[in-house]
């Protein structure tokens, strides 16, 4: 007899945590809709691994988000949709159809050209599935974070020819929106404002994913990177009121800004 494969271990052991007769009562409870919102934050701790270059804990929450995939296809499976063969044989269909390069005879000039072949293909795939929306930001989920959408909706529009020629417009468009946000500020009630607030700052943000785009930075990237920057220095700063006997909460905003500059000073290796 041939040892059990670990993936087979895991689907039997998923099948277990959901089978009515002593199974998981929190593993019952679920469903697609309950179980989506950790499917979501897995593959961000998958992201924060890569990001910290940490392959032990990739290897770690890679599986968490496998199990995700695994828990999805056992509650199709007891509804009779599909099951997890079924979503492995449609990716591998998936992947072969859409290289045709690699799969067949096709073969493209450069990446660019291989990415348009690989819309036409989505395009024609979406046609095939009954889907009428013909335009070019036909197939952008709604279910993505906004700012990945806000990427994917500027990259689609670009391929038309509906861009900015390069980073100093969209800057200069930066600029024009932070007066904007100003402007709103300025009317004084931030409460009755709030709508128009909320407008503009939008479009402050989807500017600053479009500079993002011009620089080919990935704003998700960027973004946990300042977020990590944000954390480090901050608690670096309570570290530092701490040693000081100072908590930080009883400091006015001038002395926790001289702390803040103490840690950026400490961080890049400057005398305090």
């Amino acid at each position: 007899m041939q040892p059990e494969r670990p993936i087979d271990r895991l689907l039997r052991i998923m099948a277990k945590l959901r089978d009515p007769d002593g199974g998981c009562p929190w593993d019952l409870e679920q469903d697609f809709s309950t179980i989506a919102p950790y499917t979501i934050e897995e593959a961000y701790e998958v992201a924060d691994a890569i990001d910290r270059g940490d392959l032990h804990a990739l290897k770690d929450e890679l599986g968490d988000l496998l199990l995700q995939v695994v828990f999805h296809a056992q509650m199709a499976r007891e509804q009779g949709a599909f099951g997890f063969d079924d979503v492995a044989e449609a990716i591998s269909e998936k992947m072969v159809r859409r290289h045709p390069h690699v799969f067949g005879e096709a073969s493209f000039a450069d990446a660019e050209e291989q990415t348009r072949n690989w819309e036409q293909i989505k395009r024609a795939e979406r046609e095939a599935a009954g889907e009428a929306d013909t335009s070019a930001l036909a197939g952008i989920s709604r279910g993505l974070p906004e700012w990945q959408r806000a990427v994917k909706l500027q990259s689609r529009a670009a391929r038309t020819g509906f861009d900015w020629p390069g980073p100093e417009p969209v800057i200069a468009k930066l600029h024009e929106e932070i007066e904007e946000v100003r402007a709103e500020f300025a009317r004084g009630d931030v409460v009755a404002n709030r709508a128009r607030l909320e407008d503009e700052i939008g479009d402050l943000l989807f500017v600053a994913a479009n500079l993002a785009r011009h620089a080919k930075v990935d704003v998700g990237a960027a973004l946990r990177r300042a977020n990590l920057k944000f954390e480090r220095r901050f608690r670096a700063m309570e570290q530092l009121a701490e040693a000081d006997g100072t908590p930080l909460p009883t400091l006015d905003l001038a002395g926790q800004e001289a702390y803040w500059e103490r840690a950026k000073r400490r961080e890049r290796g400057q005398p305090d």
